[in-house]
């Protein structure tokens, strides 16, 4: 994953609206979003050659999603998945500010990574390049492959349009957020990081939805959680060079409905 956008308990009606990209290798097998076979109460889609995911909810209401921090200058080989952080967070039960205090005990495992993770009453946020953890307030929320809320162009274009569409109907709110995951508008070069792989490479990287010979965006989702509990997921699938594929809508209701938004 590499580009979230979060609503946090700021629509009245969706606690959660969530919107990213997954950023892959194209050779990389995965699985579509849906409930999994040996784990049937997480639904997401899954990395087929590590088992883990970058984005997963639990019919018991427990959320999890990962980005890579991009870090060119401190990369290293045998690392462990980073899609574990999620997968792992998604099969337990321990509470998620305990859960992500105890994996920056073994945050020298992964390479670099941004991992939120909570519930649609919290969410937290802890990186192995940021060196805390922090419960995420309501509000409206960015990451990519810095630290939340970087002012990076497409993290602080998708939240102020993130904050726009929350005014919309459903539908439109949902079609205005993919509208935001496919943008392959790139930033000016006075805007781009430098995170160590090249001013060629940070232009490559820069749009939302990123397009290169053996990497790019592999699935865009949206996610919208009512006060009711019921859950919108819907996640659409792109092969090389951003060419479409399966597109699929998961809708189910949570076991516990979350504590309503105040007005």
């Amino acid at each position: 994953m590499c580009l979230i956008l979060i609503a946090h308990k700021v629509h009245p009606n969706y606690p959660l609206v969530l919107a990213a990209n997954r950023d892959e290798a194209y050779s990389r097998p995965t699985a579509p979003a849906a409930f999994w076979d040996d784990h049937p109460q997480i639904y997401g889609g899954r990395d087929l050659e590590k088992g883990g995911t970058w984005l997963g909810i639990t019919r018991e209401g427990r959320i999890a999603a990962v980005t890579n921090f991009r870090d060119g200058y401190a990369a290293k080989n045998g690392t462990r998945s980073r899609g574990e952080l999620v997968s792992n967070f998604l099969r337990g039960s321990q509470h998620a500010a305990e859960y992500v205090r105890r994996i920056c005990r073994d945050a020298h495992a992964y390479n670099g990574f941004n991992l939120i993770a909570g519930d649609l009453d919290e969410l937290y946020y802890v990186s192995n390049r940021g060196g805390h953890v922090a419960a995420i307030a309501p509000g409206i929320h960015g990451l990519s492959n810095h630290l939340l809320n970087t002012p990076w162009p497409k993290v602080e274009r998708g939240r102020k349009i993130l904050a726009d569409l929350l005014r919309h109907d459903t539908q439109e709110m949902i079609d205005g957020l993919f509208a935001v995951l496919t943008d392959r508008a790139i930033a000016p070069d006075d805007a781009l990081p430098d995170t160590g792989v090249g001013v060629s490479r940070e232009r490559t990287l820069s749009p939302a939805f990123i397009i290169s010979p053996a990497y790019g965006t592999r699935s865009s989702s949206v996610v919208l959680v009512d006060n009711h509990g019921q859950v919108i997921f819907v996640e659409r699938s792109f092969g090389e060079r951003g060419r479409p594929g399966k597109s699929v809508t998961g809708r189910f209701a949570l076991e516990t409905a979350p504590t309503p938004t105040s007005a």
